[in-house]
Parts: structure tokens; C-alpha cells; sequence
């Protein structure tokens, strides 16, 4: 046994158990923020339920984190950064689970990514209620990209049949796991630790969880997000991606191609930034990064000169 399969089954033996949570989110959408006491604490700037959205910014952006993150870790930068620009932000966690020796400790981005779009669902619905709109716009890192397309897909929040009635405008994602990833070589290790007759399947469950499985490429759950239309008519995608992402990758197989009337823009960072260096988790914090989505809600923006 070689000392990379060593490493795992002690890394796999170590592994924190988990339990599942209750849904973080509530069928009543006129609840406001549903859910919020179970979440903890939210970024500054976001989920003020009381906000107005202006004539300048008349929708809503909900924030979407990623596998094992949460909406504080992720959009500590973002979210005050939108509602000084005069956004109604709101952002949730979802597919939580607590750790069984420690019921205080949650974990989210963990679940089953069907049941986080349910909650994501139900989460703008009481956003949409409370803030008077038809539509939000939606920003997504990472798992959140794929959580919010679920929602567009099977969750009602983009109606094939008629796009006028589309509870999304525009999905912003970044390092979105659109396509699947090999998560840097975890899923290659995994798979030798399965010819060795070791549970490899079980690695990348111990590291990301449910959720993270669902992501490798190639699995039941990606093929069907993506089979017939990666899109939905009506929508404004734009796609993210840095050269330098080390957990989404191969970094393009996030870009979507564009079918039934969407409109897709599929961005490097490195675009019109060639030194930009962001790593995955830089993405959500990167000055040329929060700019690309800036410009992405609002074409007037006035991006700043890269560095």
C-alpha cells in the first residue's frame, strides 16, 4: 500500500460524522428572512428585509456559496460592496449538516444538491415577496452556480413555456462546477485507490461531501442538469472562470453554450486582466473578479483599470 493510500484511509477514518439538519428554508414566503435563525449570522450588507430596490437597481441579487462554505466566509467582500452600490442583497445557507459529537458545529453546501435548490427555491420566493419584485438576479460560487441552475431547471425558477413569468433575470457564476471537475486530481486519486480494492468512492464523500460527488465529472446528476439545454430561454448567464481555479478544473469545463434564447457570456478573468492570478476562493474576493460581476448586474458600471 503506497503512502498516498496510507494518507486516505487515515484521513477517511478521522473524518467528523455528520448529521442532517433540518431545511434551512420555509414554505411561507411572506416569512421574512425564512430560515435565518437556523443559518447564523449573515454578511454585512445583506439580508436587510426591509430594502426597497431602486428605479437604478430594480432587482434583488441573491448570493449562493459553495461546497463546505458559507455566506459569511464567502461574501464578507461582495455583499457590502453591492449594497453600497445600492443593491438589495440577500444571501442564504443551505445544505446544511451538523457534526454528531459537536450538534453546535454545521457544515453547509454539504447536502444533496436537488434539496439545496428546493431551499434556494423557496429562499427567493421571500425575497421576490418582501422586496415587491418579479425577479432577482442570482450570483453563484462554485456549487452555487449548479445550485441555482437546478433551481432554474427543476425548480421553477425559469418557466421553459413562457420566459415573461421567469423568477431569474440574470445567474452570475464563478468557478461554477457547470460541467463537473476532477477537483485538482481528487477524483483521479479516487479512482486508484479503487483499483487498489480501497474505498475510493468514499474519499471525495469524506472531503466535499454528497454534494461534492455529485460534482465529479460525469455523474448521473450533471447529466441530466445538462442534457437537452444547459440554458434556460430567457436568462442572461455570465460564466466566470480563472486560468488559476485549482478546484474547479479543467477551469473551462464551466462555460455554458447557449440555446432557446439565453444569452451567454462566458468569461476568463484573465480576459482583459492577463496577469490576474485568482485561485478559486480568490474569486469571490478578487478586485478585477467583483468588477467582472459588477459590470455583469449593471452594463453601466465603470470598471476599474486592472492592476
Amino acid at each position: 500500500m503506497n503512502r498516498f493510500a496510507l494518507a486516505t484511509l487515515a484521513s477517511l477514518s478521522a473524518c467528523v460524522v455528520l448529521a442532517g439538519m433540518p431545511t434551512a428554508a420555509s414554505a411561507d414566503p411572506a416569512e421574512p428572512a425564512p430560515g435565518l435563525s437556523s443559518m447564523g449570522p449573515s454578511p454585512a450588507g445583506a439580508n436587510d428585509w426591509d430594502c426597497k430596490p431602486s428605479l437604478e437597481h430594480p432587482r434583488p441579487v441573491v448570493l449562493v456559496h459553495g461546497t463546505g462554505m458559507s455566506m459569511t466566509d464567502t461574501w464578507d467582500v461582495m455583499a457590502p460592496q453591492l449594497a453600497d452600490l445600492g443593491y438589495c442583497v440577500f444571501a442564504l445557507n443551505y445544505g446544511g449538516v451538523r457534526e454528531i459529537l459537536n450538534p453546535n458545529a454545521v457544515h453547509w453546501g454539504i447536502t444533496d444538491i436537488a434539496s439545496s435548490a428546493e431551499e434556494l427555491a423557496m429562499f427567493v420566493d421571500s425575497v421576490k415577496f418582501h422586496t415587491g419584485t418579479t425577479q432577482v438576479d442570482i450570483v453563484g460560487h462554485s456549487q452555487g452556480g449548479v445550485v441555482a441552475r437546478q433551481y432554474l431547471k427543476f425548480n421553477g425558477g425559469a418557466t421553459r413555456e413562457d420566459p415573461s413569468n421567469n423568477k431569474v433575470h440574470s445567474l452570475i457564476s464563478l468557478g461554477a462546477t457547470n460541467h463537473g471537475t476532477t477537483f485538482g486530481g481528487l477524483q483521479a486519486n479516487a479512482r486508484s485507490l479503487s483499483a487498489m480494492g480501497l474505498p475510493g468512492d468514499l474519499l471525495v464523500q469524506a472531503i466535499w461531501g454528497p454534494a461534492g460527488v455529485q460534482q465529479l465529472s460525469g455523474t448521473p446528476f450533471l447529466t441530466a442538469l445538462n442534457a437537452e439545454s444547459e440554458t434556460q430561454p430567457g436568462i442572461e448567464y455570465t460564466v466566470i472562470a480563472s486560468a488559476h481555479d485549482e478546484i474547479s478544473t479543467p477551469p473551462e469545463a464551466t462555460f455554458l453554450s447557449p440555446s432557446d434564447g439565453a444569452v451567454v457570456h462566458n468569461v476568463w478573468t484573465q480576459d482583459n486582466c492577463a496577469g490576474n492570478a485568482a485561485s478559486h476562493g480568490q474569486l469571490v474576493r478578487d478586485p478585477h473578479t467583483l468588477d467582472l460581476v459588477k459590470s455583469a448586474l449593471d452594463p453601466e458600471y465603470r470598471s476599474l483599470p486592472c492592476e
